[in-house]
């Protein structure tokens, strides 16, 4: 009766968090998943998985970079990193990984509002309308039609090579890092799934593609969109809510079972049981009494040892130390001079009103050692 109980029981446990994993999974898949902007994969309007798509298709080796920058292959050459509006400026120690990437020989395209000396490329602020369709041209000459995303242009160097200009000033320049170089353009709206085919935004961010690729590996780099993917980013979500309620169940099983976890307690007669801590304690405080304890000690010490000498050689208790020293001879092997001190003096030790330190430490010795030779006989 209890059995079948019990087992009705657990089943309806399982039944129970089996309803819960069942809603908790179409909670979770019926929600549209969210993605940061400018992510590679993301489909979403602000995502730039269109542009990724059409690179793979038309140039092919496309990858996404997901870790960070002190990861980058600095030996290989004539790689194309593409950075989409970096969620946060990389710190000063990210960006000298950057500038070794692209010293190396590789290629680095910024799209990026302000890139606020990113790469040491000095900007300014123009005041005038953003947001409205204007006239971009290329370094050859042609022109192209753009929506003005970004107040900022740049303050080139007579080394940088400008790429794009409107009639406010520049909007992308070229600029050399030891064997490699970087691109730097202020608009990252452009290559947005929601954007990237409207007025000319596709070509313009081509030819921004063409001019740092040399027929090698394409990379974007969503390491900048929130650095390291996670846990949460690995794996779908009916994955980590199943494993989360498998560690829960796992718990309550334990639980159930009456599992405890923590160090491991002895009960303190499991350890002391048997040993003579309780000896020395008496012996301890008998010496912290001073003589006023000594007959004392010494009575139980004689009184132990002769119960020993009965049971192991029969030699009666209530008989005086001067009455058993002949068997004391035969059984024991004291000198002649020990066995005189046990007959003689020890009795007189008791007549005595007090007895030093240096007697009652002597004569438990002696005792001690008759003791001994009783037990190991």
């Amino acid at each position: 009766m209890g059995s079948a109980f019990l087992k009705k029981r657990t089943w309806l446990w399982v039944l129970v968090f089996l309803f819960l994993f069942v809603i908790s999974y179409m909670n979770a898949s019926g929600q549209p998943a969210e993605y940061p902007p400018y992510l590679s994969d993301s489909p979403s309007p602000t995502g730039v998985k269109a542009i990724y798509t059409y690179l793979d298709e038309e140039y092919g080796s496309v990858s996404r970079w997901s870790h960070e920058p002190s990861f980058l292959p600095k030996t290989d050459e004539d790689q194309l990193l593409i950075m989409v509006a970096p969620h946060f400026i990389p710190p000063e120690q990210d960006m000298v990984e950057y500038r070794e990437f692209a010293e190396a020989g590789n290629t680095i395209l910024l799209f990026i509002e302000n890139p606020v000396d990113m790469f040491g490329v000095s900007s300014e602020q123009e005041p005038f309308i953003i947001n409205e369709e204007g006239t971009v041209e290329l370094a050859d000459g042609s022109e192209y039609t753009g929506v003005v995303t970004s107040p900022i242009r740049f303050e080139p160097t007579e080394e940088d090579v400008v790429l794009l200009s409107d009639e406010v000033g520049i909007k992308a320049v070229k600029r050399t890092l030891g064997e490699g170089e970087v691109i730097v353009a202020n608009s990252p709206d452009w290559l947005i799934n929601g954007a990237i085919l409207d007025n000319d935004h596709t070509e313009l961010v081509l030819s921004l593609i063409e001019e740092g690729w040399q027929n090698e590996e394409i990379v974007f780099d969503d390491y900048i969109h929130g650095g390291s993917p996670t846990i949460a980013t690995l794996y779908p979500m009916w994955f980590l809510i199943l494993l989360f309620q498998g560690g829960f169940i796992t718990l309550l099983w334990l639980w159930y079972k009456g599992k405890r976890f923590g160090p491991i307690f002895f009960p303190r007669e499991e350890s002391v049981r048997f040993s003579d801590e309780g000896v020395q304690a008496l012996a301890a405080w008998y010496l912290r009494a001073k003589d006023s304890r000594f007959h004392e000690s010494l009575k139980i010490q004689e009184d132990y040892v002769k119960s020993l000498m009965q049971e192991r050689w029969g030699i009666p208790f209530d008989k005086n130390w001067r009455e058993i020293a002949v068997q004391l001879e035969q059984k024991s092997s004291l000198s002649k001079t020990e066995r005189d001190a046990f007959s003689k003096e020890f009795t007189n030790v008791f007549s005595k009103p007090k007895i030093s330190k240096q007697e009652y430490v002597l004569w438990s010795k002696k005792i001690d050692r008759l003791r001994k030779e009783v037990e190991e006989a």
